[in-house]
């Protein structure tokens, strides 16, 4: 029997049939011992292959077929794993917030770069525009500029009152999507607005500490009234990089890529060398100087432990 994995706590998971039947799934013991790098070898969104045991509502995961995509990241242990958010998904929505808490641009690049070396497509929906001073709107109004240059579609929304999630159901109607970004931005108040019945569990923000408190453990899908499935992640805090080799990090920044030909040496790395069309980019104010200070970042930093909700 075949299915779609829906919830993942670790241990045991929710598999819908192609059929519409629920069944509680283990992993098949192989699973445990082949040489898989991830924290998790099934992740929301697998398409699996199931034996079914104990009155037709537990079962065996036997197989896992190919994934047609994935998004992850680095583990923040010291195990040097990757964590796999999602799998076989559409399009990530990341939501962004200025404040309570603060996302800081180190994170919204790392995830962009991420996915675009998982081939992912992301769309950033920065959540409380409502909450924000004119000062903090026009810092918005410019972050949500640059990311919109390269090619980003970018969203001002109020997911609290109901500000433009018509317009985010429009993007995400017959999709596969995954909802990500720091505890607290707002993911799960989204879910509830999109689709109210659901109810999912929303708490609030530290005041000690301004940052989000974990409403969501696990990763789970939600099939959505309009049309839409949608994977609920926990609150990320740090986002270690993918390994990587250091010549393609540039391929996952659009605008380096798209000028990437103009350097004088096909191996530029984009630091020191002469000649570089991006450094001028960024000297000339066509690659925004954040970009590039994050580009400079990953590049340097390859500890399994990098924060990114902290300023840099």
């Amino acid at each position: 029997m075949e299915g779609t994995v829906y919830k993942s706590t670790g241990s045991w998971y929710t598999v819908i049939s192609d059929d519409g039947a629920t069944f509680s799934c283990r992993i098949k013991g192989k699973f445990r011992t082949q040489s898989i790098t991830s924290t998790n070898p099934v992740a929301v969104g697998d398409r699996v292959r199931i034996a079914v045991e104990k009155d037709n509502t537990e079962g065996i995961i036997t197989e896992i077929f190919p994934r047609k995509n994935y998004i992850v990241r680095k583990s923040v242990n010291l195990s040097k794993q990757i964590h796999i958010l999602a799998a076989n998904v559409d399009v990530a929505f990341l939501m962004v917030t200025l404040n309570n808490p603060v996302t800081y641009p180190a994170f919204i690049d790392r995830f962009l770069a991420t996915a675009e070396a998982f081939e992912v497509d992301v769309i950033l929906l920065f959540n409380k525009e409502d909450t924000y001073t004119d000062a903090e709107l026009e810092k918005l109004r410019a972050l949500t500029s640059i990311y919109q240059k390269i090619g980003y579609t970018c969203l001002e929304i109020s997911a609290l009152y109901g500000q433009q999630v018509d317009a985010v159901k429009g993007l995400m109607k017959d999709k596969v999507c995954v909802l990500s970004g720091h505890s607290g931005v707002g993911k799960s108040t989204l879910v509830n607005a999109l689709v109210p019945g659901l109810k999912l569990k929303t708490a609030e923000i530290s005041e000690h500490h301004q940052q989000g408190q974990h409403t969501t453990t696990f990763a789970e899908m939600h099939t959505l009234d309009f049309g839409a499935k949608i994977i609920d992640t926990p609150g990320i805090r740090g986002f270690g990089m993918i390994d990587f080799q250091k010549e393609e990090l540039g391929d996952y920044f659009r605008e380096f890529f798209a000028l990437k030909d103009q350097c004088k040496f096909n191996n530029c790395l984009h630091v020191d060398e002469p000649k570089c069309a991006i450094k001028a980019a960024v000297e000339s104010g066509e690659i925004a100087p954040s970009r590039y200070k994050s580009y400079l970042q990953m590049l340097e930093d390859e500890s399994t432990n990098y924060r990114t909700d902290v300023a840099t």
